[in-house]
């Protein structure tokens, strides 16, 4: 015969304390007073048993689905998205929650569409997570308003939903400094043309860094491309840098190209970072490109914690929407940086 499974009572008996307790405990009931000690025997107690929760009868005591929605906007289909999506899949299981996920199609302009988020709405989930390709400006739907909701890697545009960013300012500054602790002076930027918020945070962590030192900017517009970062590239090494910083990886390739073209070798004669780190372009560069790691699992993460505070009440809401979580970018060395030894000159 197949033995019974347990119930909240023989766990309440293992633990020697109420029902009600091990309810509280397991489901993680916000504004309960049980101590730690004893939320510990719980949780020993239901994992000694095998015991688990039924959720469908929370749900249907709480109106809660325990099911959260992650709205990709063609991320899916990124290297860098897999990230995004780990870290909130680990969170949202650590804290026995269901992640759903639809990819929807890129915007081409700030509004966000509401028909994939309507379709979250149907599966009646608890909250919803709305993930951009890149560090922009959105406009919300009306019925995004309607349950708990979070960004990431993007800014609501009414200041109304918490966001999570990289710090781009930041992470574009470690790479100037970076280059000027290893004796670069002239360090170009192939900056790219494109008016959004990643720009416009990177020329300023550029800018303000070189300016800081005493330094003068060497600045190229290029679409964010590897033509657009050959084009800049060119045109950096015939200005005299013996460092290009690329607003990104897939600029990056082009000014390995330009490095080419200009018989310089890497990073011997010019050295080049990118930003994005963006699989598997470093690796797949030689010399490996060194470049900063945007924080995309840890962006994942947050967004399910901080959703999740949100759907049991906690958290600031207004405090987090005016101002955003901003999270560190890495620096990941690898084999493009060197001592201006040969000069391009």
């Amino acid at each position: 015969m197949t033995a019974k499974p347990a119930g909240i009572r023989d766990v309440a008996s293992l633990a020697g304390v109420s029902p009600t307790t091990v309810s509280h405990v397991l489901n993680e009931t916000p504004h309960t007073r049980v101590s730690e000690e004893t939320a510990d025997r719980v949780r020993s107690a239901a994992a000694e048993l095998d015991y688990r929760p039924n959720r469908l009868a929370r749900g249907l005591r709480t109106q809660a689905s325990d099911m959260v929605g992650l709205l990709t906007e063609e991320i899916a289909a990124t290297p860098h998205a897999g990230r995004i999506i780990l870290g909130a899949q680990q969170e949202a299981t650590r804290r026995n929650l269901t992640l759903a996920i639809i990819n929807s199609e890129l915007r081409e302009d700030p509004a966000i569409s509401p028909e994939p988020v309507q379709a979250f709405l149907d599966r009646h989930v608890d909250g919803v997570i709305y993930a951009t390709v890149y560090h922009d400006e959105i406009v919300a739907p009306a019925n995004l308003r309607t349950r708990p909701a979070v960004l990431i890697g993007a800014r609501d545009a009414d200041g109304n939903i918490p966001a999570v960013l990289p710090d781009e300012t930041a992470g574009a500054a470690s790479v100037v400094k970076m280059l000027i602790a290893r004796g670069h002076r002239r360090i170009g930027f192939a900056a790219s043309a494109e008016d959004v918020p990643a720009t416009r945070g990177r020329l300023i962590g550029y800018e303000t860094t070189m300016a800081d030192t005493g330094l003068g900017s060497l600045t190229e517009y290029g679409d964010p491309d590897a033509r657009g970062g050959y084009a800049a590239t060119l045109r950096l090494i015939d200005s005299g840098a013996t460092a290009v910083f690329c607003y990104n990886d897939r600029m990056a390739i082009g000014a390995y190209r330009a490095a080419a073209e200009r018989s310089r070798s890497i990073p011997e004669q010019l050295s080049i970072v990118g930003f994005d780190d963006q699989a598997p372009i470093p690796d797949s560069l030689y010399p490996a490109l060194t470049t900063v790691t945007l924080p995309h699992y840890e962006m994942g993460a947050w967004a399910v914690e901080t959703l999740a505070g949100l759907i049991d009440g906690h958290g600031e809401h207004s405090l987090m929407a005016s101002h955003p979580t901003v999270l560190p970018c890495t620096l990941a060395e690898r084999d493009s940086v060197a001592p201006p030894h040969a000069s391009a000159g």
